[in-house]
């Protein structure tokens, strides 16, 4: 069956806020085996909301819009599609009872304007906000192109999600035509190019039953295995699909489902009792913060030295005068001798180091802008590299810190850190 997407407010058409419902909503249709067949975004005002339902009706048999639930005047969805589905608005006695209920438990007084959200058109499905005043429907309507379902759920992120998963998606699933049931896996992968990654996987499964989809969200790209098939049939073909996958991605595949670098490193250092320290000056203390976002890093990260400075690196870390002076801060002998120092120091069994020229100003002819080298010294051996990196100073940040994590779980496996092909530039 095939599914759209609408989101309504001002303040995701100004740009003011990310629209990240509808990426959230899409991939769990997708997930369930809904085509979904477009997505709109349009501003609060009524001609607009009427005009972007229209044409999706158009495109997919259910439509899930977000937003305009409030109880202010610019808080349109209800009303509109009310006018659109030739219904009049009924107020629910039990949503309204209970919107009182609410303001009465944290002591406030209700304007009377809140009762707007009591207000459906009529015939509509209620569905239940347990976390906010707001309740969703759901409304079929018959149009030009067929009979048609509308959802809608409010704007915020928090309340649609639980509304989602308890009865949107339950909901949704009963609604399949067909016998087949879905399952996904998805994969986390860094080092290698959207295209090359195409090329990489392609004729390793039968498109007949299974879907390959990408998604690129800077520094790694997902890639997610969607298989359908009868339910006595489904998992086995999943777990084929997955081998086959695993099998040619290879090493760079970083890690499985909702997972990021950090979490992975830290997974393998724990397992392996191995430790770790970073000296740090270009990414600023961000491969730091990456690991400590992960519970559980003190069992393997020891120390953490931002050295910026050059002072810093020679009294903090021991980078020598004449290694400054004659390779300059921004060199694989300097970060070499930051990952050796910062070792010592710790004690860890591996020191990690970064050095380089993250932008907008400071590069020259030799070393421009992206210039970036990185050092890893363990017990397995001594790794360094120069990088030439792209984009803004967050962009070669982050892009620094996940090539350092990248080496650690590279150096783990046993694996060459500097093998990412896309970044041996």
């Amino acid at each position: 069956m095939r599914a759209a997407i609408l989101s309504t407010g001002d303040e995701l058409t100004t740009g003011r806020t990310l629209d990240t419902n509808a990426h959230y909503i899409a991939d769990q249709l997708l997930a369930i085996g809904y085509d979904v067949t477009g997505m709109l975004v349009v501003g609060d005002y009524s001609d607009r909301i009427e005009w972007a339902w229209r044409r999706l009706f158009e495109i997919a048999d259910i439509v899930v819009g977000t937003g305009g639930l409030g109880p202010t005047a610019d808080d349109l969805t209800t009303e509109t599609l009310a006018r659109l589905a030739a219904r009049p608005l009924r107020c629910d006695a039990d949503v309204a009872a209970n919107i009182r209920r609410l303001f009465e438990s944290i002591g406030r007084r209700m304007p009377e304007n809140n009762l707007k959200q009591a207000m459906f058109p009529e015939g509509a499905d209620i569905i239940p906000n347990p976390l906010g005043t707001a309740p969703g429907f759901r409304l079929h309507i018959e149009t030009g192109n067929g009979a048609r379902t509308a959802i809608v759920l409010p704007g915020v992120p928090r309340e649609m999600k639980q509304m989602l998963s308890a009865d949107v998606l339950p909901w949704m699933r009963a609604q399949r035509r067909d016998n087949f049931e879905y399952r996904s896996h998805t994969f986390q992968t860094f080092g290698i190019s959207e295209s090359a990654l195409d090329e990489l996987v392609a004729g390793v499964l039968d498109p007949s039953t299974t879907r390959l989809a990408f998604r690129a969200a800077f520094p790694q790209i997902s890639v997610r295995v969607t298989v359908h098939a009868a339910p006595a049939e489904v998992e086995e073909r999943l777990a084929d699909a997955v081998t086959r996958l695993r099998e040619r991605l290879g090493p760079h595949c970083y890690g499985e489902g909702l997972t990021d670098m950090e979490t992975e490193v830290g997974k393998l250092l724990a397992a392996s009792g191995h430790t770790l320290a970073v000296a740090e000056s270009c990414t600023g203390g961000l491969i730091g913060h990456r690991l400590t976002d992960v519970p559980g890093s003190s069992r393997y990260l020891l120390a953490d030295v931002v050295a910026y400075s050059n002072a810093a690196k020679r009294e903090v870390l021991g980078v020598g005068t004449e290694t400054l002076e004659r390779h300059g801060a921004v060199s694989r002998e300097v970060a070499e001798e930051m990952a050796a120092g910062v070792r010592r120091l710790s004690g860890a069994t591996f020191g990690l180091a970064t050095t380089g020229i993250a932008g907008p100003d400071g590069g020259t002819p030799d070393k421009p802008v992206g210039t970036v080298c990185l050092a890893l010294d363990g017990d397995g051996g001594h790794f360094s590299h120069r990088y030439q990196l792209w984009g803004s100073r967050d962009w070669v940040k982050l892009l620094t810190s996940q090539i350092a994590l990248d080496w650690v779980r590279r150096a783990e496996l046993g694996a060459d850190p500097t093998a990412a092909e896309i970044l041996r530039k």
